[in-house]
């Protein structure tokens, strides 16, 4: 699937800031066979007194921002076109019971390498309550891949989708104890689960095309940043990608930004600008087929 993407974030500040600086992680990655991005433009009104670009260890794309001058309102204005290829793959993962010895045998570590994403982070703390709901799913015999898919479809069940029911620093326990979240929540819990029962899971940050309801058309701004899983299923499987929020494998409808243990390693806009105003800020995506 071929597409159009748009990401504008606008900030405006009750009082001028006197200057700021921040880390900017919302370019998306090209990945072999995957997704081939092109025409990617990010613009940033001011524009910053210093701009640099680099890698972080996880090999998404970062650009450092700095603004010396007063600042009362600041726009990020993305967009880029992205070929999205990817398809499930067969079940060639390994067996749950064996998946330890599979990582215990790996001697790289890697930016790609599992052990990074079987610990717990800040984000994702060891939760007796996730790990009790993750071992109900299972069953004798299973594969690493069923073993993620049964725990997804048990949380999305369980689990309701609601908007503004949570916020960006609420911790991932408390959206499990009331069932009820964003994607940021479902992501993170379905990575506490599975790194509970030694499957190695990692925080994807993304886009979503989204489709309107029979018959209604299709608006402007109304797709999202979103956020889903990937796990490590075995030598032979590596890393596969589900979206617990929707119940899928991840495919062509998802756009991949970049990865890491949870949020914090890939949050979208991270800073401060020095003021003592307030601060309110809008986003806005756009992800539309092109054709």
């Amino acid at each position: 699937m071929d597409y159009d993407v748009s990401l504008r974030i606008d900030y405006r500040y009750s009082l001028p800031t006197a200057q700021g600086q921040a880390l900017v992680r919302v370019e998306p990655l090209d990945v072999p066979g995957v997704q081939a991005v092109r025409d990617l433009r990010l613009v940033l009104d001011p524009a910053p007194t210093e701009r640099r670009m680099f890698r972080d260890f996880f090999g998404n794309h970062v650009t450092a921002l700095a603004w010396d001058m007063p600042v009362a309102e600041l726009s990020l204005d993305l967009r880029f076109s992205a070929l999205r290829t990817a398809v499930p793959p067969p079940d060639v993962s390994a067996r749950l019971d064996r998946l330890a010895d599979s990582i215990a045998a790996l001697r790289s570590l890697s930016p790609d390498a599992p052990q990074h994403c079987l610990a717990p982070s800040r984000r994702v703390p060891r939760d007796a309550g996730m790990t009790a709901f993750a071992r109900a799913a299972l069953r004798p015999g299973m594969t690493a891949l069923e073993a993620v898919l049964a725990i997804a479809a048990r949380l999305h069940g369980e689990m309701r989708f609601a908007a503004g029911a949570t916020h960006v620093d609420t911790p991932a326990a408390e959206s499990f104890a009331r069932r009820e979240g964003v994607c940021q929540d479902f992501a993170h819990i379905l990575i506490g689960c599975l790194r509970s029962i030694g499957i190695p899971a990692g925080y994807v940050s993304g886009f979503l095309r989204t489709v309107p309801p029979p018959g209604q058309p299709r608006l402007e701004g109304a797709d999202a940043m979103h956020a889903w899983v990937r796990a490590w299923v075995g030598g032979d499987a590596g890393w596969i990608e589900i979206d617990p929020t929707n119940d899928c494998h991840v495919g062509t409808d998802h756009i991949v930004i970049g990865y890491g243990r949870d949020y914090d390693d890939i949050a979208p806009v991270r800073g401060a600008l020095r003021g003592a105003g307030r601060q309110d800020s809008v986003q806005r995506v756009d992800v539309s087929v092109r054709g």
